[in-house]
């Protein structure tokens, strides 16, 4: 007989306003704390050095982690001109310096270059795994790692402030896989100079912003009172870009048992949150009232489960 999971089932998001200076994993272990839960996870790494949106999970708002992941991003950071780090940010050791600082004017026209899709290379110092090891453990370990060029999306890059000393601030929207710190260094170099990422901070992740945050200092305050419940957000949150289908109660009986739902009558029922919804190969989830069943794919006007929620 399996060991009892330590803690009370609590199943939602909190969007935490995550302090400089601490790991996104101490932040999902206070949350979790603090809930009592069961089970936890975060929606996107944040660096100690970052502060801003964290985005946890409760319960089975982990299975919907990845549709956080896949969101938009909303950064602000500065760039501090004339040293470049290892780590591309104020944390790393100086590995090449430059005497020249760019001009308000030279920054903006560089940044039409660095919107749309682009190739980057992320940080030596990321969570990439290589040969079964994260890139930051082998660079560490003096490792000589040389990571390939991706294809992300940036989908606007402005600038916000610019100190004519040696640094500028910039507000950044991306989709998934970009890096801010990669971002500084390709910037600063394509105008002749070096630099590193500061500060950084987390404006937006998905549909967690500042608005629906909480501090972390207030959610410990909390404490086990009632008072966190009310920064509990819905497990559906991270599903808000997705089609929702409406299920009676023998269909919803039936995908949480793993087995299929013909697409045309759930349709038939369905108002608008069924837009987008394909024939074939669409992702959306179902409800059964008003009870989160399953995210499921719809294949060849068939509803078929992929992640089953136990709530």
């Amino acid at each position: 007989m399996g060991r009892a999971r330590r803690g009370i089932p609590v199943h939602g998001w909190v969007a935490v306003d995550k302090p400089e200076g601490i790991t996104s994993t101490a932040v999902v272990a206070r949350v979790r704390r603090a809930f009592g839960a069961q089970k936890a996870g975060h929606g996107g790494t944040l660096d100690p050095l970052a502060s801003g949106i964290l985005p946890v999970a409760l319960g089975e708002a982990t299975k919907t982690v990845p549709y956080v992941m896949d969101g938009r991003k909303v950064y602000r950071f500065t760039v501090h001109f004339g040293e470049e780090r290892s780590t591309d940010d104020r944390e790393g050791e100086v590995t090449a310096t430059s005497a020249y600082r760019p001009s308000r004017a030279e920054l903006e026209a560089a940044l039409p270059a660095f919107v749309g899709t682009i190739e980057q290379v992320p940080p030596r110092f990321s969570a990439i795994r290589l040969d079964g090891r994260r890139a930051y453990d082998l660079a560490r370990d003096g490792v000589d790692v040389e990571l390939k060029a991706r294809s992300v999306r940036v989908d606007s890059f402005v600038l916000e402030s610019w100190d004519e000393a040696d640094s500028a601030t910039f507000r950044v929207e991306t989709g998934k896989g970009v890096y801010v710190r990669s971002l500084a260094r390709d910037l600063a170099r394509s105008v002749g100079s070096v630099g590193h990422v500061s500060m950084l901070r987390r404006c937006q992740c998905g549909p967690f912003s500042e608005s629906n945050a909480i501090s972390l200092d207030k959610l410990d305050e909390l404490g086990h009172s009632p008072g966190p419940v009310a920064f509990l957000l819905s497990v559906t949150t991270a599903l808000d870009d997705i089609p929702v289908l409406a299920l009676t109660e023998e269909e919803a009986r039936r995908l949480s048992s793993g087995l299929p739902v013909d697409l045309l009558p759930v349709l038939a029922r369905t108002g608008d949150g069924s837009d987008g919804i394909q024939a074939s190969a669409s992702v959306a989830y179902v409800m059964q009232e008003d009870r989160p069943v399953a995210i499921v794919r719809i294949e060849d006007g068939v509803i078929r489960p992929v992640r089953v929620m136990n709530l």
